[in-house]
């Protein structure tokens, strides 16, 4: 890992833009005085300029106050306005303007004659054009002269960046599970309270349970990276809320207080979060994928016909600019956000793409079909780079034999072991494989065909359930089942896992979603 360093002086000026926003002018002052740093901000530059060039002086004056400008610019801004002020015979405002500002004093030492002019314009009982614009210049150029002088060392920077920087923080602390759900931080203590921090531990019970409605069930789940929120997407084309620790509708969220929910007009097929959690994306079984705002509801953009099947996985680019997409149309597709349509697409599975995920650095994406494959392909080009089975590795000529494969459904990229894959087949057997299909480590479900299964984020364990609906929980490292229970009278679609907590979602057939506990 790559060590990071942040700059005092870069420290000093968030300071400096806190203390500016916040109107501390004198505490500003002296900051900058002392340490000898400086952040020239404006909030406009286009405003600034115009100010200038409109001989708006009172909001220049304003603005300048704060910034640290080179002398000899300083000096032909305050040229200008008392010209400006003799002109309209403010003759006492430009004498003491003249005669008590560091720049004009500056000027009296360095460039004495420049400076006797100016007084010599104040004595004078008119005001005379041409002495004060010589050489064919006049107010308007030179209000040009200036503006553009002074743009070149003001900038823009986004607004309430200590803010910013010290909330996306705390966001990372959430999601790395430093930072858990309804916990209490002390930003000069710098820690959050450990009894809340859990070590990982397989679940033994019931906590709550989500009942839906008659001929309803979820089709997946996630919870939110942060840890605050679980959200399940349904067969009636519902996307829910949840507030795990009671098993109710999170009515905080203004959107489910009111009945407005987020919905699509086909069954959910898979849901996914940002890495940020602010966004949530869901894909339904006829191809289109949306994109919301989970803490306003707001869908904040549709791909009405991504694909022509069914989206069965959905998961947003690092960065949360884009969307990959796998379907049952045999392709995969990347999305772009703010363009709002497919930027590339991937084709050579011959048969359902079941699951597709980015690699950890997000170069290459890894996918699993029905056609008995895994391929591995490079994000810039398009290209397959590689093709294998976790059975044993085949080349691009000898995919067209898949068919007779086993039809992979699941593809992890493991949290501990970033070289290395979960692959997951419709059958007993799942596989912990290098990126090249090389298998290292073998899981096999005595009940049957595995039907779901998730990772532990820490990567300790891998829960499956197979066919006789019972969940066999693996030691990822050893292949050892350590624990086995039972989750649902009738068949389980999927289970999920709290990004830090040890909670378990499972949900099914029997219209219930489950919360476990260890």
């Amino acid at each position: 890992m790559s060590h990071l360093e942040v700059e005092s002086a870069d420290v000093i000026k968030l300071v400096i833009q806190f203390l500016k926003e916040n109107s501390l002018l004198n505490t500003l002052r002296t900051l900058q005085e002392e340490a000898q740093v400086s952040l020239n901000t404006v909030d406009d530059v286009d405003r600034f300029t115009l100010d200038i060039i409109n001989g708006r002086w009172d909001k220049v004056l304003d603005v300048i106050s704060t910034l640290r400008l080179p002398t000899n610019k300083l000096i032909d801004v305050f040229e200008q306005l008392i010209l400006e002020l003799a002109e309209l015979r403010e003759l006492d405002t430009a004498r003491a303007i003249l005669r008590s500002t560091p720049a004009m004093n500056h000027l009296k030492k360095e460039a004495p004659d420049r400076y006797l002019r100016l007084e010599h314009i104040l004595q004078r009982t008119y005001f005379d054009y041409g002495e004060a614009y010589p050489g064919g210049t006049n107010k308007e150029k030179r209000r040009q002269q200036i503006a553009q002088a002074l743009k070149n060392e003001v900038f823009v920077v986004p607004p309430s960046r200590l803010m910013a920087i010290i909330s996306q923080s705390l966001k990372w602390q959430q999601c790395q599970g430093l930072l858990p759900k309804g916990s209490r931080y002390d930003l000069f203590r710098g820690s959050a309270p450990i009894d809340v921090l859990e070590e990982e531990k397989f679940p033994t019970k019931i906590n709550k349970v989500i009942k839906f409605g008659k001929k309803s069930h979820a089709e997946c789940s996630v919870f939110s990276p942060d840890g605050q929120y679980l959200v399940s997407g349904s067969v009636d084309g519902f996307v829910e809320v949840w507030d795990f620790d009671t098993g109710k509708l999170c009515k905080d969220l203004k959107y489910q207080a009111e009945d407005d929910f987020m919905m699509h007009d086909e069954p959910i097929s898979d849901c996914s979060f940002s890495k940020d959690g602010e966004l949530l994306a869901t894909g339904d079984i006829k191809g289109t994928i949306k994109i919301w705002k989970i803490r306003t509801g707001s869908c904040v953009r549709k791909f009405p016909s991504a694909h022509t099947g069914c989206v069965s996985s959905v998961v947003f680019a690092r960065d949360g600019t884009q969307i990959l997409s796998a379907s049952h149309d045999n392709t995969i597709k990347i999305h772009g956000l703010k363009s709002g349509r497919a930027l590339k697409e991937f084709r050579g599975h011959k048969n359902y793409v079941n699951s597709a995920i980015y690699t950890d650095d997000s170069s290459m994406i890894v996918s699993v079909s029905a056609d008995g494959t895994a391929k591995v392909w490079d994000v810039k080009t398009t290209d397959c780079t590689s093709t294998f089975k976790p059975h044993g590795q085949i080349t691009d000529s000898q995919s067209d034999t898949a068919g007779n494969a086993l039809s992979l459904t699941g593809i992890t990229q493991l949290s501990r072991h970033m070289d290395r894959l979960l692959v997951v087949a419709k059958s007993p057997t799942m596989h912990m494989t290098s990126m090249t299909g090389q298998i290292i480590q073998t899981y096999k479900c005595p009940g049957g065909d595995i039907s779901c299964y998730c990772v532990s984020p820490k990567g300790n364990y891998l829960y499956a359930v197979a066919e006789d609906k019972v969940m066999y929980c693996f030691n990822i490292d050893t292949g050892i089942v350590e624990h086995v229970m039972k989750l649902h009278k009738n068949n389980v679609i999927g289970l999920a896992h709290h990004p830090h907590r040890n909670i378990f979602g499972s949900y099914g057939y029997d219209g219930t979603l489950k919360l476990w506990r260890p």
